[in-house]
């Protein structure tokens, strides 16, 4: 099966171990992995700040890049939710809702991908300890991929997972979010800590960087162990 990788920004910028641990999953299963070297922002960061006509551009850029891909596969929720939101910003537009629609339906988010289309519910992953997965806003009340990454880690050799409280609540990076809001951000985000620590879980799993960004910063911070993992880090482990 090709696959084409998404990587977005964050991976590429901060978290290139996560990118890695992608690649060599997805292979392990039996994927051929192809990247192109031209893919960038899907315009996200813009869009939402209200630069919608600047993003356009971006998002123009990404359907070119990726509409002749087979599947495309990213380690991250909410860039996928950005890509199905294509057709919808591009309502009306006859030369490219066609084009955002067709790269939005074959868009999925990593662990959709391997329980949804691959049909795969354990990767042989192991890990030893106890772990809390954080639900990253975007990806499950967009996207709407909730149970395929607590399938995967239930399957994980050596792996405890146990409930996150309060795991709906969002961490407080919202994207520029904590950047405008600094103090009420930094509030959420020590609520969803104490959250971590009250399960005295070993690690901190998430599927978006964002996400685990905000949250691992606030950890180191504050001095914490509790080790923060995003699930491709987790599925890839041996």
């Amino acid at each position: 099966m090709n696959v084409t990788l998404f990587v977005t920004c964050l991976v590429d910028l901060f978290h290139v171990n996560v990118g890695k641990a992608t690649v060599e999953l997805l292979e392990r299963l039996g994927c051929t992995i192809h990247f192109p070297e031209a893919q960038t922002c899907c315009g996200q960061p813009a869009y939402n700040s209200g630069y919608v006509k600047e993003a356009k551009e971006a998002m123009k850029h990404m359907i070119r890049t990726f509409e002749h891909a087979e599947y495309i596969v990213t380690p991250s929720g909410s860039c996928a939710t950005m890509f199905k939101e294509y057709p919808h910003i591009f309502k009306g537009d006859s030369e490219w809702e066609e084009r955002a629609q067709h790269v939005a339906n074959k868009t999925y988010e990593l662990t959709q991908f391997i329980v949804d289309v691959l049909k795969i519910e354990d990767v042989g992953a192991r890990l030893e300890g106890k772990a809390t997965y954080h639900t990253s806003c975007h990806m499950t009340r967009l996207l709407g991929v909730k149970d395929a990454p607590l399938t995967l880690l239930q399957h994980v050799k050596g792996l405890e997972v146990v409930p996150l409280p309060n795991a709906h609540n969002c961490c407080g990076f919202g994207g520029t979010f904590s950047v405008k809001m600094g103090p009420i951000s930094e509030q959420m985000v020590d609520e969803k800590i104490q959250c971590i620590e009250q399960v005295e879980a070993d690690y901190l799993i998430g599927a978006d960087c964002g996400c685990l960004m905000n949250i691992g910063g606030r950890i180191e911070r504050k001095g914490k162990p509790i080790r923060v993992m995003h699930i491709a880090e987790v599925l890839n482990s041996r």
